[in-house]
């Protein structure tokens, strides 16, 4: 399995099929080459995606929840042998830094074992015995689920939906990202070889192709990690046949300094690394900082420091830090943000060093920035800017500013920064938004044993933890006389 010379096919039935189109994908850091292709699906190809994930579901839900889980993690032995390579075609496909695409591919099956050990006593049986009826409220699976994910952590988010509507007992058809498709691909077709056929397929192909994977009555709930604006246009369709949804939406995610911060090395590091994690690609990354005016410098010139040791480069390159942004498209929305904010007054100020030989390449490159003090109707504040732009922003009454943030549309994560956690987790309990970390943030800081999602704008329904289990079932009441 070789980079460039890659075809990947859809996955259906238990089999790989070709198709008579494909799609080239294209390296971030040199966008002239292919890396490698994907299949493209047509429309009936999804509807037979879907029928075979239909035609498996009565005999895979009949299993036992640990029976289940049992065969999924035995679906990643067969995987270890070909981890390095796959870690390498996800960089080249997205950009990101090889020690990042080797942690996406551990998380992807961290996540799965910690589903698997939630099956234990699953599903739950509730009764009801008090006259005049004898009752039992059964957890049953949902059915077909369709699962959407982004090119960011494309293995690492899938391991928050997949293993749980598995073990829950649903078939499942996986659509991969457009622009970097190819890994996860390879990754999924392995693992469905190891399953019954017709209990995970994978699609891949344009938008308009792979419609019925989101309207096909057949399909029960549809999972979808991406943009807010994505998740309205995914709600929208699944509406037609009123599939189930859970949506993990945009965040514009603040982090909070309170004014006993200690902007030591440690912690600055940490704010710094939650920020730009993946070139700051990531929806529970830091996207704002909030600091008291009296700490404002302080913290400019620490940031600053800690930026200054970034390398922007091909993320193969063992000497970069920070790879290029996936798509030209979205460095270009990062530098429009930019532009708009010196053009109405804020300073910017960008840090570390490109690589001369990544440059002549044409990558999608941009340097760590921060924004200082910017106006706060700006687009750098209240957008998502996945990338790398962080506003550093002066406040002078916390409890205005924390009802403020209360009622943007963002609501997926949020952080606390002081030494003193009582009085960080006072603030941390009247933030709403889904998760709230404390002198930290960003993936690196995420329980897998809780739910995560968000309030607002920022999704609809949780993944992980017993509720991710529960999502993917429906209640079952049958009653009796007593």
């Amino acid at each position: 399995m070789s980079a460039g010379d890659l075809v990947t096919g859809l996955v259906i039935d238990g089999e790989t099929v070709t198709t008579a189109e494909s799609i080239p994908i294209h390296d971030p850091s040199r966008p002239d080459t292919v890396v490698g292709r994907t299949a493209a699906a047509t429309p009936a190809d999804c509807e037979r995606a879907v029928e075979a994930a239909q035609r498996a579901f009565t005999g895979w839900a009949a299993r036992s929840a640990a029976e289940r889980a049992d065969l999924v993690l035995a679906a990643f032995e067969p995987l270890a042998k070909s981890a390095a390579a796959r870690a390498e075609i996800l960089t080249r496909e997205n950009g990101k830094c090889l020690q990042e695409s080797q942690i996406d591919l551990a998380v992807f099956e961290g996540r799965s074992r910690a589903a698997a050990a939630l099956a234990a006593g699953f599903p739950p049986l509730t009764t009801l015995a008090a006259p005049p009826f004898a009752t039992r409220i059964h957890r049953v699976p949902a059915g077909v689920v369709t699962i959407i994910v982004p090119f960011n952590w494309p293995l690492a988010i899938l391991g928050a939906s997949l293993p749980y509507a598995l073990i829950a007992g649903n078939t499942t058809v996986v659509k991969p990202p457009p622009t970097a498709p190819l890994a996860l691909v390879e990754t999924l077709r392995v693992m469905a070889e190891a399953l019954p056929p017709g209990v995970l397929n994978v699609i891949t192909g344009a938008n308009d192709a792979v419609q019925p994977l989101l309207t096909d009555p057949r399909v029960q709930h549809v999972v979808f990690t991406g943009s807010t604006a994505g998740g309205r246009a995914v709600m929208a369709l699944a509406a037609r046949s009123l599939a189930r949804i859970t949506l993990e939406l945009g965040g514009n995610d603040p982090a909070l300094l309170l004014d006993d911060v200690r902007l030591d090395e440690d912690t600055v590091g940490a704010l710094a690394g939650a920020a730009f994690m993946t070139t700051g690609q990531v929806c529970m990354a830091v996207k704002r900082v909030y600091v008291p005016r009296s700490r404002y410098a302080e913290l400019v010139e620490a940031m600053g420091t800690a930026l200054d040791g970034h390398r922007v480069g091909d993320g193969l390159d063992p000497e970069t830090t920070m790879g290029p942004l996936n798509t030209a498209r979205q460095r270009d929305v990062v530098q429009q943000m930019l532009e708009e904010a010196r053009a109405k007054g804020a300073q910017v100020r960008e840090y570390g060093g490109v690589d001369e030989d990544a440059v002549a390449g044409g990558g999608h490159y941009l340097r760590p920035a921060l924004v200082l003090d910017p106006a706060e109707d700006l687009r750098v504040v209240t957008e998502e800017q996945f990338g790398p732009a962080l506003p550093i922003l002066p406040y002078d009454d916390l409890d205005a500013l924390v009802e403020r943030l209360n009622t943007e549309w963002s609501g997926l994560c949020s952080s606390v920064w002081s030494p003193d956690l009582d009085r960080a987790d006072a603030v941390a309990t009247r933030l709403r938004t889904g998760t709230t970390w404390i002198n930290q943030a960003n993936a690196s800081a995420c329980d897998d044993r809780a739910p995560f999602g968000g309030f607002r704008q920022s999704g609809v329904g949780r993944e992980m933890g017993p509720e991710g289990l529960l999502e993917f079932t429906e209640s079952h009441v049958v009653t009796a006389p007593a």
